[in-house]
């Protein structure tokens, strides 16, 4: 088993050390190296955004920039999804992000995990769950979402918030670790 089939098992992985992945982490960060140094919404930067991901933009999809992908094609939007300024998307798992979502500047999408231990620590492995978030969600500002984490549609995660466990639907969520402050009637 290669080290990408590993790291998209969820399986520990060598994610310092192994030429393929290095190579796929430095085509992604040139990839957002262009859509960042592009004229905004400019024909190179949706081109840009389009090779970082892998595949075609959904409708009205609208990214702003900064923004970094560790390897971009594992990350998709749904439609009418706005990404606002420095975001950042640790996709060594999928993360899918749903429709009509609204990301606040600077936020932190983390799939992948390290040992405790600095001995394997050191030696450059890691693990990566995916992340999912529902439909018509709004993320604040700097929120950090933790690997394995789902948070349901209807979700409203108040800014600087750290998300670590799955959020049911229609809730609003805060704090570090978030918790659960409201059910949220639609």
């Amino acid at each position: 088993m290669t080290e990408k089939e590993k790291m998209l098992a969820g399986e520990w992985y060598d994610a310092n050390y192994d030429k393929d992945l290095l190579d796929m982490r430095l085509k992604a960060e040139q990839s957002c190296y262009n859509f960042n140094n592009a004229r905004p919404q400019s024909v190179e930067q949706i081109e840009a955004l389009k090779k970082i991901l892998g595949t075609e933009i959904s409708q009205g999809v609208t990214v702003l920039a900064p923004v970094y992908f560790d390897y971009g094609g594992n990350t998709t939007f749904g439609e009418d999804t706005f990404v606002n300024h420095g975001c950042y998307f640790m996709d060594g798992a999928k993360i899918t992000i749903g429709s009509h979502v609204f990301i606040g500047p600077f936020c932190g999408f983390y799939t992948a995990t390290h040992p405790m231990d600095y001995t394997n620590r050191s030696k450059g492995l890691e693990k990566a769950l995916p992340i999912k978030v529902g439909d018509n969600c709004w993320v604040g500002a700097s929120v950090s979402v933790m690997p394995g984490v789902t948070i349901g549609n209807g979700c409203v995660i108040a800014a600087g918030s750290v998300v670590t466990k799955d959020l049911p639907d229609n809730c609003s969520a805060a704090d570090v670790p978030a918790t659960i402050k409201r059910k949220i009637e639609q």
